[in-house]
C-alpha cells in the first residue's frame, strides 16, 4: 500500500506525574530559608551575591559556602506581561514576570508581580515578596512579588531545625498531538488489528512503527507492510523497583521485540510467564485487549507473551541487537 489522501489525526493529551529531587546543600540552605520566612544568597570568588545560590562558582567552578541573606524587598530589571495566564501560573488572571534584584543581591530571581496592568509595572519599580501563609520550603513560598518598598517577612525567621532535603514538583502537560501521515495509517491499522511497518525504498528494510523516513539516507518510507503480532525477544530488561503510577507490580519484563517480518525491534511490556524465565531469542505472541477497548494506540496490545514455539537462533537476530 502506497500513501493516499490520508485523514489527519489529532488528539489532546495530558502528562501527569511528580517530579521528586534531592536539593543538595545550596539549595537546600535557600529553601530551608523560603520556609523560615529568608532569603539566602551565596557570595562568589569577585564579591558578588548570587541569588538564587549556585553550587559553583562561575568563575572558578569552586563549590561555594559563603551563604548570606538578602532583603524581601527589591527593583525589577526587566519584566513581560501575561495577558492571558495559563493552568497552574501564579494567577488566574493577568500579571507580570520580572527578574528582581533583591537588596543585596547582585543576580536578578525570577518570579511573578501582582500588579493590574502593564501601565502599573516598569524597570525599576520597588517591589516586596508577599509570603505564603503556609511554606513548606519550595520557591512558592514567595507567593508573589508586589509594589512596595518595606519588608513584609513573616516574624517566624529563626531557622529552621529540619532542613530540607528533597522536594516533589507536579508536573502538568497539555497539548495537541497531530499524528503525521505515517503515524495515522499506523493508527486506523491498529484499530482494525492490523499491524503496519513501512518499508525503506533503498533495501527494502521494514521499519515497526513506520517511519516518515528512512534515517540512514532521508529517503521516504510510504510503501506500507502488514507485519505478524508474532516476533523474537531481543534484549530486555526485568524491572524490579515500584514507581508511582505503576500499573502492574514488580518485578515484570519490558523487552525489544523483533516482529516477524521487521527489521527493527520496539519496546513492549512481555508477560504471561515468571520475569525469570524471560530470554534473548524467546519467541512470543501479541496479547490483545477485547475488541471494545481498542482505540487510536498502540495500547490495543496489552502485552507479549511466550508463544510456546522453541527459541529463535541467535544469528537471527543478532544484527540487531
Amino acid at each position: 500500500m502506497t500513501l493516499g489522501n490520508t485523514e489527519v489525526l489529532a488528539a489532546p493529551l495530558r502528562m501527569q506525574f511528580d517530579y521528586t529531587r534531592s536539593t543538595g546543600p545550596t539549595i537546600g540552605r535557600f529553601l530551608t530559608g523560603l520556609r523560615s520566612g529568608r532569603v539566602v544568597g551565596v557570595r562568589g570568588s569577585d564579591g558578588r551575591v548570587i541569588v538564587p545560590p549556585a553550587e559553583f562558582d562561575p568563575i572558578t567552578a569552586e563549590p561555594l559556602t559563603e551563604f548570606v541573606d538578602v532583603a524581601d524587598v527589591g527593583t525589577v530589571q526587566s519584566w513581560s506581561w501575561v495577558a492571558e495566564p495559563l493552568p497552574g501560573q501564579p494567577f488566574d488572571r493577568p500579571f507580570a514576570y520580572a527578574l528582581i534584584k533583591l537588596d543585596g543581591a547582585d543576580t536578578a530571581l525570577l518570579h511573578a508581580v501582582d500588579v493590574a496592568s502593564p501601565a502599573d509595572i516598569s524597570t525599576g519599580l520597588r517591589v516586596r515578596a508577599r509570603w505564603a501563609g503556609e511554606r513548606r520550603g519550595d520557591i512558592h513560598d514567595i507567593a508573589c512579588f508586589e509594589p512596595g518598598e518595606s519588608s513584609n517577612a513573616p516574624a517566624d525567621s529563626a531557622a529552621d531545625a529540619e532542613p530540607v532535603t528533597g522536594i516533589i514538583t507536579p508536573i502538568d502537560l497539555s497539548f495537541k498531538h497531530t499524528a503525521a501521515p505515517q503515524e495515522a495509517e499506523f493508527l486506523k491499522a491498529i484499530m482494525e488489528g492490523r499491524l503496519l511497518g513501512a518499508k525503506a525504498s533503498s533495501d527494502g528494510k521494514v521499519y515497526f512503527p513506520p517511519r516518515g523516513a528512512d534515517p540512514r539516507d532521508g529517503s521516504p518510507t510510504d510503501d506500507y507492510v502488514e507485519v505478524a503480532d508474532t516476533g523474537t525477544v531481543t534484549t530486555f530488561c526485568i524491572v524490579n523497583v515500584p514507581f508511582m503510577g505503576q500499573s502492574i507490580k514488580p518485578p515484570y519484563v519490558a523487552a525489544y521485540v523483533l516482529l516477524d517480518g521487521t527489521d527493527i525491534p520496539f519496546l513492549h511490556l512481555v508477560l504471561g510467564c515468571d520475569a525469570g524465565e524471560v530470554r534473548m531469542g524467546m519467541r512470543v505472541k501479541a496479547v490483545w485487549k477485547p475488541r471494545e477497548e481498542w482505540s487510536l494506540s498502540m495500547g490495543n496490545v496489552d502485552h507479549f507473551e511466550p508463544s510456546g514455539e522453541p527459541d529463535a537462533a541467535y544469528e537471527s537476530f543478532s544484527h540487531h541487537l
